[in-house]
């Protein structure tokens, strides 16, 4: 059985939230500079290979050993539910929606976390506080992304399921990576392990669909791209998430899907120089109101100081 997941995140666990959400909003503006040269598949094989490659070195440096043999099929159902099939549904489906609409469907996440935790996990069942601070969650996104992209459901059904689909699976191997807490094994073992099952299923996609010996050598621009990919969206990022799944749980964990496009939105404003409108503040307290909800801490606090004050 896995060991007991605590309901409510710690400070150091919000802490590492909001460091996956600034990782993991990084990636697409990285993604985006790297698809102006390279083909989806590639750049993919290019990020798990790379930091496969980087966690192996660290490992071996720090004699952290590679779990035994019989840990090597899991992961190659861990590397198909967190890279493999959600990396090429999300590129299906958004070469057929606008992307403002494939994050709305990517903060989706978290709902089907709460509910395959619910059906899978016995100490993370789903509350009415956590369900509603999901659905907040949601709506916070949606206000910040705007009517247009909501406007965009229905026009692709297919693009649109695609994305869904994926979602299902980072809920999924979010649960499914749980099992490794109670092997004993660590979070760099785990993202190490599922990094070169990702590696090994990703060559031959890339290698018949892409032919990537047959495309020009990229440019500066592209390589500085995929080196940030490889090593702060991947290498750091996961080594976080498996930390955060052993004390957090996943449902709680997958709320990083929520705050990626609060820092999309912040970097663009800050970097771009993008203005802030008022949807984006109404999404961001939304979305704060979400969290709250689903932590439970603040409305326990407010109902005490309420008791206390009649």
């Amino acid at each position: 059985m896995p060991a007991s997941i605590h309901r409510r995140m710690s400070a150091s666990d919000w802490a590492i939230l909001g460091v996956l959400a600034v990782l993991w909003g990084c990636a697409f503006f990285f993604l985006g500079l790297a698809l102006r040269e390279l083909p989806p598949f590639t750049i993919v094989l290019v990020r798990v290979g790379g930091a496969a490659v980087i966690l192996l070195a660290y490992a071996a440096l720090a004699r952290v050993p590679l779990p035994g043999k019989r840990l090597w099929p899991s992961f190659v159902v861990l590397a198909l539910l967190n890279n493999v099939v959600p990396f090429v549904l999300y590129g299906y489906g958004q070469q057929r929606i606008a992307s403002g609409l494939a994050s709305i469907l990517n903060a989706t996440t978290p709902l089907w976390g709460v509910i395959v935790a619910h059906i899978f996990t016995t100490d993370e069942r789903a509350t009415p506080g956590k369900v509603a601070g999901v659905l907040l969650g949601l709506a916070g996104v949606a206000t910040m992304v705007g009517g247009d992209a909501l406007a965009g459901l229905g026009g692709n059904v297919v693009g649109q399921g695609a994305c869904l689909i994926a979602t299902l699976c980072y809920a999924l191997a979010g649960v499914y990576a749980r099992r490794y807490q109670a092997q004993g094994v660590g979070p760099l073992s785990v993202a190490t392990g599922q990094l070169i099952a990702a590696t090994i299923v990703m060559i031959p996609l890339a290698v018949i669909v892409d032919m990537p010996w047959t495309l020009p050598m990229p440019g500066a621009t592209t390589w500085w791209a995929l080196a940030g990919m490889v090593v702060l969206c991947t290498v750091i990022a996961y080594v976080l998430y498996f930390r955060l799944l052993e004390s957090a749980g996943a449902s709680n964990s997958l709320l990083v899907t929520f705050l990626i496009p609060v820092t999309a939105i912040l970097l663009g404003t800050y970097v771009l120089g993008e203005a802030l409108r008022p949807k984006h503040f109404a999404g961001m307290a939304l979305i704060a109101l979400g969290l709250a909800a689903i932590d439970g801490r603040p409305i326990s606090t407010l109902r005490g100081r309420l008791r206390r004050s009649i």
